[in-house]
């Protein structure tokens, strides 16, 4: 969010309380209301607004509490989300993350511990991705909110719980040629 101003957090509980589980904790008072916002529970709706929000520039990142909700907003990431590039022959981009936790976590009973990603992955549109470790959550969610394209990312609830090592930034500037030496002529 530091590198980027269009960037913007709409989800239940995402400011003050700071998500479901803490991910955007803190997130409300370094960027204020306008950049992250608290939503009704209201899935469709506040996808919707996500998804309008894209349209007109902004780069948001929308939170849904867990995926066994995100059945009540697949009019908004299916028939908007996803067709909304197409539907206009590639003039508007659609740079929308939505971020959904899933899976079988500790305190979970069955009608909050499914696993949805394959209704996800048959959507012509969508981009998917499931992190299986913290390095790779880091990683693919920075590469999803710099994505012209919808992508959802579902975190496994277990990850909430895990830790790995920290990340360093990768350097702004490529290695030009090979990786390694080339063998010697003969």
């Amino acid at each position: 969010m530091a590198a980027d101003d269009a960037v913007i957090v709409l989800g239940e509980d995402v400011g003050l309380y700071g998500g479901t589980y803490r991910v955007t904790e803190g997130l409300m008072a370094k960027y204020g209301q306008w950049r992250v916002r608290d939503t009704p529970i209201f899935e469709n709706s506040f996808v919707g607004l996500g998804v309008g929000a894209a349209l007109v520039g902004r780069r948001p990142v929308v939170e849904i509490m867990t995926v066994n909700v995100a059945l009540r907003a697949m009019d908004a990431i299916v028939n908007m989300a996803a067709k909304v590039p197409f539907m206009s022959g590639g003039q508007f981009a659609m740079p929308l993350t939505i971020r959904m936790p899933e899976g079988v976590a500790h305190q979970f009973g069955v009608q909050h511990s499914q696993r949805l990603g394959q209704l996800f992955m048959s959507v012509l549109g969508l981009r998917v991705v499931v992190p299986a470790q913290v390095q790779d959550a880091w990683g693919q969610l920075r590469q999803a909110i710099r994505s012209d394209d919808p992508v959802i990312v579902l975190e496994h609830e277990r990850l909430y719980f895990s830790t790995g090592p920290r990340m360093r930034p990768r350097s702004r500037h490529r290695r030009i040629g090979p990786r390694f030496a080339s063998p010697a002529p003969m």
